[in-house]
């Protein structure tokens, strides 16, 4: 197995693999710090107005809180040793599941080492977007209910013991590495991820008191648009940058990014037109962030008609996930983390194993040996994995972080207060 990252990187891409030792391209350098700039702005700006305009006003601080908590949580983790775990690489059983410690606070990489042809400290910079943006993107299916204490507590042990080692699995050497998976920048370590984290959560902390009781208006559907229009926006930096410079495959992936966007708002709101008689604004954004998740695995893949397809999919999926499936189930995911993400997520990777065309497959997958089934198969793997594996760790870590921190559910009286004032002693609107 191979231990650096410019090696990972010149499989993953072999048509960016250079003949003898790799040099600095500023053009690619800049392209990928302004990409995780990028991903920044989606996290604590896009998400923030995305998940604060979904909730309620009494618990909008809470919100925007659990999503900046979890970031920050996870980009000081990352840089510890998350990053570490994830992009290590070595011989035996172990590294098929997870990297070692020995790049713990980024022991050993020089500021000047190279990732291709930019330096390795963007690289870990870039991912530790990634790896934040998940854990945030999970905490939409606790907000109004969880105790902060607990959930910052959790996000720590999260980023440790789930995503590093999914990250590892799928993008740092791993066994579904190996056989081929394709997940272009996060179909199944960032999306998956999230939502069956964020569905095991809602389950195990159980309904809001008042869930189906009295009507749960959101705050602003305004603020949610804004909200999606910056993860659209940011969603560029996120899956074009993902090409690893500034490059033909981040023309590829920025195009297919934006064409299925705009079919997962389409479809979305005909779905709400047909069963509704009223598109709704709230739809439109949901539409929206269903056909970036759906594309996340594929952009790089992917033709403009494939991506379509896609993001046409993704908006009937998350419509449904969203209606039919939250309300025959009967859980109670707050701002619809599994029925998005997760569903549209599980969509998308599998979905790259129909759409990818093998000329922008990478060297020595399924895929680029002709075996089309067989690609399908793999990425149906990692789903599977995925959900496992994740499902089976948030549980663990759920009851490890509610013990440290005496129980994860707020009480009664917080809970009918709103946290905002009761946890962070701040409203959101002062009207």
């Amino acid at each position: 197995m191979k231990t650096k990252i410019s090696g990972l990187l010149s499989l993953l891409f072999p048509v960016f693999a250079f003949a003898g030792e790799s040099k600095l391209d500023t053009g690619d350098t800049a392209w990928m710090i302004t990409a995780t700039a990028f991903v920044v702005l989606m996290s604590v700006g896009g998400l923030t107005l995305f998940y604060g305009g979904m909730t309620r006003a009494k618990n909008i601080v809470n919100t925007v809180m659990m999503v900046l908590g979890a970031y920050a949580v996870a980009i000081v983790v990352w840089t510890l040793w998350g990053y570490s775990l994830a992009f290590t690489d070595g011989d035996g059983a172990l590294y098929a599941v997870v990297g070692d410690l020995s790049k713990f606070l980024l022991n050993g990489v020089d500021y000047k080492a190279l990732s291709g042809t930019y330096p390795e400290w963007v690289f870990i910079a870039f991912q530790s977007t990634f790896a934040a943006i998940t854990i945030a993107l999970a905490s939409g299916a606790v907000i109004e209910r969880m105790k902060f204490s607990t959930w910052m507590v959790f996000s720590i042990l999260w980023i440790t013991f789930v995503y590093a080692p999914i990250a590892h699995v799928v993008w740092g050497g791993g066994f579904l590495y190996d056989a081929g998976a394709l997940d272009f920048a996060g179909g199944t370590v960032v999306h998956i991820n999230a939502g069956v984290t964020g569905l095991v959560l809602a389950l195990l902390l159980g309904k809001r008191k008042d869930y189906k009781k009295t009507a749960i208006l959101p705050s602003s559907v305004v603020l949610t648009s804004l909200g999606a229009g910056l993860l659209w926006f940011g969603w560029f930096g996120f899956n074009a940058g993902s090409a690893f410079g500034a490059n033909e495959v981040a023309g590829v992936a920025l195009l297919t990014t934006n064409v299925a966007t705009a079919s997962g708002v389409l479809s979305w709101i005909i779905m709400e037109w047909i069963t509704a008689k009223k598109p709704t604004l709230l739809g439109g954004a949901s539409g929206a962030i269903t056909g970036l998740v759906a594309i996340t695995p594929a952009a790089g893949f992917v033709s403009p008609a494939g991506a379509i397809v896609i993001g046409i999919v993704a908006g009937i999926v998350g419509w449904f996930g969203v209606f039919i499936l939250k309300k025959a189930l009967g859980y109670d995911d707050s701002l619809d983390a599994f029925g998005i993400h997760g569903l549209a997520g599980i969509w998308g990777a599998i979905a790259t194993g129909f759409f990818a065309l093998q000329s922008l497959a990478w060297d020595g997958s399924p895929l680029q040996n002709g075996d089309r089934m067989g690609q399908i198969l793999v990425q149906i793997e990692s789903v599977i994995f995925t959900i496992v594996f994740t499902g089976i760790m948030t549980a663990i870590l759920y009851f490890v972080s509610s013990l440290i921190t005496g129980g994860a559910r707020v009480d009664e009286e917080t809970e009918t207060m709103g946290l905002d004032e009761a946890t962070h002693g701040e409203r959101g609107f002062n009207l």
